[in-house]
Parts: C-alpha cells; structure tokens; sequence
C-alpha cells in the first residue's frame, strides 16, 4: 500500500499562522528563492511524535513579488499508527486526511480540508511488508533478487547491495526500487540510523526490543519509489492506470499492487532460466542442453554449459565486471541466448513474494504478536 507521499501546494492552498516554527532558512539570490524548512526532531521521533517533512520555497514572480509553494513529505502510516508495519487500506484515508490536517495545525499551516484531497502528489513510495512463515529468510531472497541482470537496464544509473546482503536496491533519477530485512533495517537504525534504509526510523526503535525478545520474525519488505510527477505519469499510461496525479486518487490498494507487481515482472525477466534450474549432475546439465535445445549449436551449448557453472559461484553484474574489457555486443548476445534456453520447470524462488502481491492482504502489528506467541509455546 501507499506508504511516503510527498504533496505539492500552490500559494492559494495554505497559510502560515506561525512562521517561527520553521527550523532554518536557506537562501540563494542568484536564483530569486529562499526556503524555509520544518523537520521530526529526533527528540519528538523518540518521544513518538512522528510530523511530516515541510519546505516552504518562496520565489520572485514576473511582478517582483514573492509567492510561496509548500512541499509536505510523509509516511501515511507512520503518521496514522507511528509505524509502518502496520499497512493501510483505502477505508484509512480520511483518518489520514484529518491526521495530517491536525499535525499540520500543530506546524503552524492550516490547509482546507477538501484542497487536501486534491492536493498535487509531485512523489510516491507504494510497499508491502512480507511476512515470511515457510522458513524462507529475506536474505535468501536478497540473494536472489540480486541474480538478476538489473544493472544492464539502460534506465538504471546504480544497483546497491549492502548490509551483509540484507538490502538490495536498483534506482535510476526519478525512481527506486528496494528489497530489505525489516527487522535487519531496524537493528541497522539502532546503531546508526544513517545506516537504515528508511528515514525518521527512530520513531518505531522501541519494536525492536519487543521483537528480540520473542523468535525472530522474517520480514521482506518491498518499496517502489516513484520520485519524479513525469515518471509517475509515465508508468500509469504504462500500466493502464487512468488517474489524475492528486493524493485522493494515488491512496490506492489497487494502484498499489499494480506498481509492485510490475516492477517485480520486471525483476524476474532478468533473472535468467539457468539460476533455478538444480541438474542432477554436470553431465545432467549438458544432456538437458542438448535434448531440449537441438538448434542450439554445439559452439552455443558449450557456451551456455560454462555460463551456468560461472553462475553457481557469481552473479551476472560480478561476471560482467571481470569481462568488463570485452565487447559488449558478445556479451549481450550470451544473456540473450541464456534466456531462451529451455530447460525443465521450476518454480521462482521468488514466488513466495508474488503470492503475498497477488492476495495483497494488509499486515498489522496483531499479525506479528500473533506469531511471536505461538512461537514462544515451543522455545
């Protein structure tokens, strides 16, 4: 479900009843425009307040006068329940609506309620929690996630795994997208909250401690971060998705499973055949290649028989570094014969994910209790 949202305010769509709330002022005369900021203090973070992000930016119009824009950015269920592993559904929206409009109060802004729900979104971040209870950890499905052959998309500036392999994150300038241990990103934020993944992390520390003290739980979370209004346009006329880009119409469960599950379509297309497929035996291997692949060639089986023996030991970013001096065109013909290869079934290690996108059921924190107890009758 939606989790960050960050809105976009004209002039005609807010007041400042209390300017000194504002923490700081950055200034820039070249450019005609100065901001003025209001951020979470970590003291209000670690008290449980949790407030969103304000920049107010003032610029010299045509006339020589100043008019102001308003950017609210902030966590949807951390400021309804002061955490976001309890997820939203759409019947939460105007509890959101009159919590934001209250906090904002407490900000010094007032902002009629009806402009709220047509407020411009100008960025969204849409997620699910993952709560694994088959065995499977998030680092394993990191690991997998990570196989596949993302960093070649021409969109993508940078790929990111860190954390001991318990984050995983591909973004370009107007998006990101990123798989990580929720409970591994807390114990992160424990020790330095420069070293989580999420922002204002602070807020929900004291679940850590709660979680310890019970069997650990395994939670994959999933966020596709769409940071740019043209990129979200762009995806929704991708998708089908007719919608005016306002924070009523963006608080979707539906919009929301369509984005994850797009973007997980994505990642599984550039996870090659060969990654899930377990031969008996080097020779089980070769034999498979050949029976099931007759127009191959012997120069290609060869090929695609070492290729698969490379990959049980690295990942293709790591191969494609080490050939790196190489021509690029040899190589994109090798994945491309990689992933028309026909080998027997098998089932995605990342079908587990996709099963909880397609129920898309909300987790609350009950759900979590609920588990940590029964795992307790058996410690």
């Amino acid at each position: 479900m939606l989790d960050t949202i960050k809105l976009l305010l004209s002039k005609d769509m807010f007041w400042v009843t209390d300017k000194t709330y504002f923490q700081k002022e950055t200034q820039n005369a070249l450019r005609g425009y100065f901001t003025l900021v209001q951020n979470p203090t970590k003291t209000e973070l670690i008290n449980g307040i949790y407030k969103p992000r304000l920049t107010m930016t003032k610029r010299f119009n045509t006339t020589g006068r100043q008019e102001a824009t308003l950017s609210i950015e902030f966590s949807a269920p951390k400021l309804l329940f002061g955490n976001n592993f309890d997820e939203l559904t759409d019947n939460d929206f105007p509890l959101v609506i009159d919590k934001l409009e209250e906090v904002l109060k407490t900000m010094g802004i007032r902002v009629f309620h009806k402009l709220l729900l047509s407020a411009p979104v100008s960025a969204v971040h849409y997620s699910k929690n993952i709560l694994l209870t088959d065995g499977t950890t998030p680092h394993y499905l990191i690991s997998k996630i990570k196989e596949a052959n993302i960093k070649l998309s021409l969109d993508i500036n940078q790929t990111d795994y860190r954390n001991d392999g318990h984050s995983f994150k591909w973004h370009s300038n107007s998006y990101e997208v990123a798989f990580y241990d929720k409970i591994k990103d807390l114990e992160m934020a424990k020790k330095s909250e420069k070293r989580a993944i999420e922002n204002d992390s602070t807020l929900q520390l004291s679940l850590f401690d709660s979680f310890q003290a019970r069997k650990r739980l395994e939670i994959l979370r999933i966020e596709v971060r769409l940071n740019k209004r043209q990129k979200i346009g762009q995806l929704f006329r991708m998708l089908g998705i007719n919608s005016d880009l306002t924070f009523q119409n963006l608080f979707s469960q539906d919009i929301s499973q369509k984005v994850l599950l797009h973007y997980l379509d994505e990642l599984e297309s550039k996870r090659l055949p060969l990654f899930d497929y377990k031969p008996s035996s080097p020779k089980s291997l070769l034999a498979d290649l050949v029976i099931r692949n007759p127009k191959l060639g012997l120069k290609r089986t060869i090929q695609l028989y070492g290729l698969k023996q490379v990959f049980d030991t690295m990942t293709p970013r790591e191969l494609r570094t080490m050939f790196n001096g190489y021509s690029q065109r040899t190589w994109y013909r090798l994945i491309s014969d990689a992933k028309k290869i026909n080998l027997p079934p098998t089932i995605s290690p990342l079908n587990v994910v996709r099963q909880h996108l397609n129920s898309f059921q909300p987790l609350k924190l009950v759900d979590f209790q609920g588990i940590m107890l029964n795992n307790d009758k058996y410690n």
